[in-house]
């Protein structure tokens, strides 16, 4: 029970020198994962780009829809030809109206008009390929959200890596720590007896001094590494968070790829992009073609304001060829040429980019797997070593000096070793990144 009280102290000494009087608290990567899907600025930003072109191509169901409105108007004129127009709208023309004096100089007359309207298209070739390009946009915003949301699962795992690595490394110099100040002690008993120089004696503190560096700058780390997770899940309150699981060797289930898919979300996206581009540069040839549009309107007039004692209405059919514009048209096809081929070129490059990397993390995968082997056995060679020189440093067999190169390089072959399953896990995730589809 006194031992398990004493690890409890130990352990709460511990935190409350990483934490700097801040708030510790225990995370796992699940619940990081889940703050990060529902709260990450990065996510929403993205989420707001796919509304926006959402809201674009809901804006092309006007190639289809009929454009209305409503408009009501009041005027008093003496204008001739208007004051004739407005009796005739309104159904009050009399006989005496057709009197040349009258017809030339007409009284003042006020005109009330309620109008509706209507426009409803019937064929707009390149209106209908504009729809199909903002369409290919839409789905290409959505693609690149699920693929931020696929870097972010991707980020969160490094980052929470990180802050397990950055605990293994406070753990590792906490133990160097203890481990030269023991020596000190040993060492400075040994001083007093008369067994060892003054300069053996200095040389054990700074080795003490150094690690307590070390440690200072660890616990600075697991700060950092805090603070980059509280910045993912868009925390306000920057808290010393604690992982639940330590720095493991981790095997993932991998396939075999010697290609980057064409079904990655953001490859996906790049060809839907294209195909916006291609969609574009059909819209500017078609905009040759003429449009085809009916049009139909309902009036109602009087000579008092809101009443209608008259009415009348228009409807017809419109073809409209727009033969010239100052060759504005062919400039334009000629750009959303260029800027489709452009695409072309940017996909190839874009999946040339995403090989190379994966070739890259392929090679980094098998380099850390090696160095890990070899830091397992240097670690192992490392304690042993260290076991066997302090043993004989406390029988007075062993020099001081040769003890503290031994403890260094221990510490540093342990540190090494967390590093290499780092390395290793985060190898495997990225590749694991890549190969997402």
């Amino acid at each position: 029970m006194n031992n398990h009280i004493y690890k409890f102290v130990v352990v709460s000494f511990l935190l409350s020198g990483i934490s700097y009087s801040q708030k510790t608290r225990p995370i796992s990567k699940t619940e990081v994962l889940t703050k990060v899907t529902e709260k990450n600025t990065s996510i929403k930003i993205s989420g707001q780009e796919f509304n926006q072109a959402r809201a674009d191509y809901r804006q092309t169901h006007a190639v289809f829809l009929p454009n209305i409105t409503a408009s009501y108007t009041g005027m008093a004129t003496t204008n001739p030809l208007m004051a004739f127009g407005s009796k005739l709208n309104q159904e009050i023309l009399t006989q005496n109206d057709f009197n040349p004096a009258l017809l030339n100089n007409p009284s003042q007359i006020e005109n009330y008009a309620t109008r509706f309207e209507i426009q409803q298209p019937l064929l707009n070739i390149d209106g209908i390929y504009q729809r199909k390009a903002a369409k290919a946009n839409m789905e290409a915003m959505s693609l690149q959200t699920q693929r931020t949301i696929d870097y972010l699962v991707f980020e969160v795992d490094k980052a929470y890596m990180q802050l397990q690595l950055a605990y293994k490394t406070v753990d590792v110099l906490q133990k160097s720590l203890e481990a030269a100040k023991a020596n000190k002690k040993q060492a400075d008993d040994s001083y007093k007896q008369g067994y060892l120089q003054r300069a053996d004696v200095l040389a054990v503190e700074v080795r003490v001094t150094d690690v307590q560096n070390q440690l200072q700058m660890a616990k600075s780390n697991v700060k950092n590494a805090s603070d980059y997770l509280s910045f993912l899940m868009n925390e306000k309150e920057y808290i010393v968070y604690q992982p639940i699981d330590s720095l493991a060797i981790k095997t993932l289930q991998s396939k075999e790829y010697t290609s980057v898919s064409e079904n990655r979300s953001d490859i996906k996206a790049i060809q839907l992009v294209g195909s916006a581009y291609k969609a574009i540069n059909k819209a500017d040839k078609m905009a040759f073609l003429p449009r085809f549009n009916a049009f139909g309107s309902y009036e109602l007039y009087d000579d008092k304001i809101f009443q209608a004692d008259a009415s009348g209405y228009i409807f017809g059919a419109q073809i409209k060829w727009n033969l010239f514009e100052g060759s504005k048209r062919f400039g334009k096809a000629q750009k959303s040429k260029a800027e489709y081929e452009k695409s072309k070129l940017e996909y190839e490059k874009y999946v040339s980019q995403s090989n190379l990397e994966l070739n890259k993390a392929k090679r980094m995968l098998v380099d850390a797997e090696n160095k890990l082997k070899l830091t397992t056995l240097a670690l192992q060679q490392s304690k042993e070593s260290l076991r066997i020189r302090t043993n004989r440093f406390k029988e007075g067999l062993e020099k001081t000096i040769d003890l503290l190169m031994v403890e260094t390089q221990y510490a540093q072959k342990e540190l090494e070793y967390y590093q290499t399953i780092f390395e290793y896990n985060y190898a495997q995730a990225y590749l694991q990144f890549l190969t997402k589809e």
